[in-house]
C-alpha cells in the first residue's frame, strides 16, 4: 500500500471523534500514565482532533497470527472512533532485530528479507484494519535520511545505565554474554519513530514496555508532548503455557483455512477460551461474564461457548457463513466421526510398489504428511497416525499393496491413498 497522508488528513477533517473509553481500555495490561491518557482522550473529543496512534511491527517473519491481532484489534478500536492509525513497518529496525526478551544477539535480516516480509504483512493487516483509514509508513523514510551527526545527537540523549535497567540487557551483562552497540541503538530508533510521527499514543506488547517508555523520553528531549503508552498482554498459545508463536507451533494463522482456525480454537482449554474472548473478540464483557457464570452453574455447556468463540474468530477473517460451514465441517469429522467433504489424494508411485508393500514411515514422508522419517516416527509413537479407523501402533508397519485407504495424522489432517 502506498503511503497517503493526504487522504488520511482528509478523513481526519471529516471524522467526528466519538471516544468509548471502556472499549479503549478493554484487555489493556497497563496505561502509562493513565491520567495523561484521560486528558488526551478528553481533549480529542472536545476539540474534535484525532489522536495519532502508532504501533510498530518489525517484519522479521512473514505471517501474522492471532497473537498479533491483539494489537491490531486495539488499533481498530481507535480507528473506529475517528483517530489516526499509523501502522508502522520497521523495515529499518527490522534489520537490527529487537533485543526484547532475547538472551543472545539476534540474527540480522537482510534488507531483501525484511522487504519481502513487509509486503506479506501489508496484505494481511487489512483483515483487521480499515484500508481506507490506515496510514502505512516505514521507518526507513526518516532513518535513512539521518546523517552520522544526527545519530550522535540521538545517542547523546540516553545513557548506558538506563539501558542496563532492561532485564534482558542486565541479565546478559551479568552472565558475560555479548551485547552489541547496535542492540543499544534499537530502542533509541524505535523511540525516535515516535518523534518523527509526533505520536500521541503508542501501542505495544508487554514485552515492549521499555522501548515504549524510551519513546516518551525521546519526545521530551525533542520538545514534544510525551506519548501515552498502552501495553497489551501477550496471547497465550494453544498449548496454554507459552505465548503464541509460529516457531513453537502453538499458533493460529489468520490466513489459515477456516476449518483449521475453527478446529484449533476448539482445542484450547476452557479456562483459556475466556482470555481469548476478551482479547480477540468484541463480545461484550458482561456477556462473557454471563457465559462464564452459566458454565459454573451448569446452565451452559462449555463446548457451546467454545463453538461460539471459534465462529467469532473465524468470521473476523472470513464471514459468518464461512464460520458456520467450518463448524459443520468440524462436527462431521469429530462429532459424527465422518470424513471431510474433500480430501487430498496421493497416488503411490509405481517405483515404490515392487515389494507389494510400503513402509508407513516412507509413505507419510512421500505423501507430505510428515517432513522427515524422524517426524513420521514421532507421530506414530505419539499415537497420532491412523489408517482408516485403525491406529498405527509401530513405526515398522508396512501397508500391503494395492491399497485404497484414508490416512489421518493428528486431529485434522487427512490423505486418501491409492495405488
Amino acid at each position: 500500500m502506498r503511503l497517503d497522508y493526504a487522504r488520511t488528513r482528509h478523513y481526519r477533517d471529516c471524522a467526528m471523534i466519538h471516544n468509548d473509553v471502556e472499549l479503549l481500555k478493554r484487555g489493556v495490561e497497563e496505561i502509562i500514565p493513565e491520567d495523561e491518557f484521560v486528558k488526551k482522550v478528553e481533549r480529542s473529543q472536545r476539540e474534535n482532533r484525532p489522536l495519532i496512534v502508532k504501533a510498530g511491527f518489525d517484519p522479521t517473519a512473514p505471517d501474522i497470527h492471532l497473537g498479533h491481532t491483539v494489537l491490531l484489534r486495539k488499533m481498530r478500536h481507535f480507528q473506529s472512533m475517528g483517530h489516526t492509525i499509523v501502522f508502522l513497518i520497521g523495515d529499518f529496525t527490522g534489520m537490527i532485530g529487537d533485543p526484547s526478551g532475547k538472551q543472545d544477539t539476534r540474527k540480522r535480516l537482510t534488507r531483501e528479507e525484511v522487504l519481502a516480509n513487509a509486503e506479506t504483512y501489508k496484505k494481511q493487516v487489512f483483515k483487521i484494519l480499515d484500508r481506507e483509514k490506515t496510514v502505512v509508513d516505514f521507518n526507513s523514510r526518516w532513518c535513512e535520511q539521518m546523517r552520522f551527526a544526527d545519530v550522535l545527537e540521538l545517542t547523546a540523549k540516553y545513557n548506558v545505565a538506563r539501558m542496563l535497567e532492561r532485564d534482558d540487557f542486565a541479565n546478559r551483562y551479568r552472565d558475560g554474554k555479548p551485547i552489541s552497540i547496535l542492540e543499544f541503538l534499537y530502542p533509541l530508533i524505535q523511540g525516535y519513530d515516535s518523534v518523527a510521527l509526533k505520536a500521541d499514543i503508542e501501542l505495544g506488547g508487554t514485552d515492549q514496555k521499555f522501548n515504549l517508555l524510551v519513546g516518551r523520553d525521546m519526545q521530551r528531549e525533542y520538545g514534544q508532548e510525551p506519548q501515552v503508552i498502552m501495553t497489551m498482554p501477550l496471547l497465550v498459545g494453544l498449548d496454554g503455557v507459552q505465548k503464541m508463536s509460529k516457531s513453537l507451533g502453538n499458533y493460529i494463522g489468520i490466513n489459515e483455512p477456516p476449518k483449521e482456525i475453527f478446529g484449533k480454537v476448539m482445542s484450547i482449554s476452557d479456562d483459556l477460551m475466556f482470555w481469548y474472548y476478551e482479547l480477540v473478540t468484541d463480545v461484550p464483557l458482561d456477556e462473557v461474564a454471563g457465559l462464564k457464570a452459566g458454565i459454573a452453574d451448569g446452565s451452559v455447556h462449555p463446548r457451546d461457548v467454545k463453538v461460539r468463540l471459534g465462529k467469532e474468530i473465524c468470521a473476523q477473517f472470513y464471514d459468518r457463513e464461512t464460520a458456520d460451514a467450518a463448524e459443520a465441517e468440524f462436527n462431521r469429522i469429530f462429532v459424527r466421526k465422518d470424513l471431510p467433504d474433500t480430501i487430498e489424494e496421493y497416488a503411490i508411485p509405481e517405483s515404490e510398489k515392487s515389494d507389494g508393500k510400503i513402509w508407513i514411515v516412507k509413505l507419510l514422508v512421500l505423501s507430505g504428511m510428515a517432513k522427515s522419517n524422524g517426524e513420521a516416527r514421532r507421530l506414530i509413537s505419539g499415537g497420532g497416525v491412523y489408517i482408516d479407523s485403525d491406529r498405527v501402533e509401530k513405526d515398522d508397519y508396512e501397508l500391503p499393496l494395492p491399497a485404497t485407504c484414508v490416512i489421518k495424522v493428528g486431529k485434522r489432517r487427512f490423505m486418501k491413498i491409492t495405488g
